[in-house]
């Protein structure tokens, strides 16, 4: 696929997307379905390179709030026909995604999450130990209460589904552009935005698309718009090839402790943890202390798992809101219309395709498919907040 690369003086477009990540892909390629095809897709590095180039690709619909259902729903169905229509192989493994369950807490909660997701069509159901060692054989029958499993789910390519759909939109006439870093957006007459970049060119457009995940909250600064995303580093780790190879197992994951596995493509596992005492901030090192307490977290309910060897691993960034859900919507107040689709909480691939129609419908003045009024960015000026219990 070749991409557009930054261009010089002005460049006058319908819509300016700010993001090459899924977000900022599947916006361009929605929007270039509907016939817009004016657009310009700004991304400071390379596609793929921020929150959407580091996941573990998973994909589900088992959530607690009823629009991350829906959208993880609606997004399913898109990987599931994204090959045929986007052409291009993500590597979906529909291989279904089970959470461990330890106490009777947990188990009652979910309970009341599978019964909305069954409502909604999800698949989802409680399973007792046996079943849940049946479907994992890793667990560890003496701590495991219960499992939630949904054999629908499973994980897929993340960084070639942003390609893909960049490459898709790009191919009908969406300007794609690497190596253009924001750095200041003013409001211009006319109702219009003048975005500037650090080549020294810039682009006027009377619409702004904010795709930026972990650095949405300066891009909302330069137009006055409150969006509170916050950075946090997450890691995960590989296993080298294992002999005997690794059952298949579905995306596993404690919900006590977070820590999850699924089989990785080279025969081996792919393992992950989510450090609660991870402070703020843009570190993406790789952390060795990490791996110690990713194997006490496996001990404490896989324990075969705990003294796999570990080849290599890679760290990245989630974008986190103050309740965990993301902030979708857009907003008139910096003079030109600022629409957004960020701060996902680690759940942003999984409901890319789906936020990507919202973005279309938003910007076409129509009802969007999901609604995802709730997840407006003002939400947090008012007293209730939603939350979701389905975050890892």
């Amino acid at each position: 696929m070749s991409i557009t690369g930054p261009a010089h003086g002005t460049t006058r477009t319908q819509v300016a997307i700010i993001g090459g990540g899924i977000m900022g892909a599947a916006s361009a390629y929605h929007l270039a379905r509907a016939g817009i095809t004016d657009v310009v897709l700004l991304e400071a590095d390379k596609l793929a390179s921020g929150s959407s180039g580091k996941p573990l690709g998973g994909v589900r619909a088992q959530f607690s709030d009823v629009t991350n259902i829906e959208l993880g729903l609606r997004s399913l169905e898109f990987f599931r026909r994204f090959d045929h229509e986007v052409g291009v192989d993500i590597g979906l493994q529909t291989v279904g995604y089970l959470f461990a369950l330890r106490n009777e807490e947990d188990i009652a909660r979910h309970r009341v999450c599978v019964a909305l997701q069954n409502s909604l069509g999800v698949p989802s159901r409680i399973v007792d130990p046996a079943e849940a060692l049946r479907l994992c054989p890793y667990l560890d029958p003496q701590t495991v209460l219960a499992g939630v499993w949904s054999p629908s789910d499973g994980f897929a390519r993340a960084g070639d589904a942003v390609r893909g759909l960049a490459g898709a939109a790009q191919a009908r006439g969406v300007q794609v552009r690497t190596g253009s870093a924001v750095t200041g957006i003013d409001a211009a007459p006319g109702g219009m935005a003048r975005i500037h970049l650090a080549d020294g060119a810039d682009v006027l457009t009377p619409t702004v698309v904010c795709a930026a995940g972990a650095w949405s909250r300066t891009v909302g600064e330069m137009v006055g718009v409150d969006l509170p995303v916050t950075p946090k580093r997450r890691e995960i780790a590989f296993t080298p090839a294992l002999s005997p190879r690794p059952p298949q197992v579905p995306f596993t994951i404690d919900y006590s402790t977070t820590a999850y596995f699924h089989g990785s493509q080279d025969g081996g596992l792919l393992l992950g943890w989510a450090d609660p005492d991870q402070p703020d901030g843009f570190e993406r090192e790789v952390s060795r202390a990490w791996h110690d307490h990713l194997r006490a977290a496996l001990r404490a309910f896989a324990p075969d798992l705990a003294g796999v060897p570990i080849s290599h691993g890679w760290a990245g960034l989630y974008e986190l809101t103050p309740d965990c859900n993301a902030l979708i919507g857009q907003s008139e107040e910096p003079g030109f219309r600022f629409l957004y689709a960020t701060g996902f909480s680690g759940h942003g691939f999984l409901q890319g395709p789906a936020v990507g129609e919202c973005v279309r419908d938003l910007y076409l003045g129509r009802p969007p498919v999901v609604d995802i009024a709730p997840f407006d960015a003002h939400r947090f000026q008012r007293p209730a907040v939603r939350t979701e219990l389905g975050i890892i």
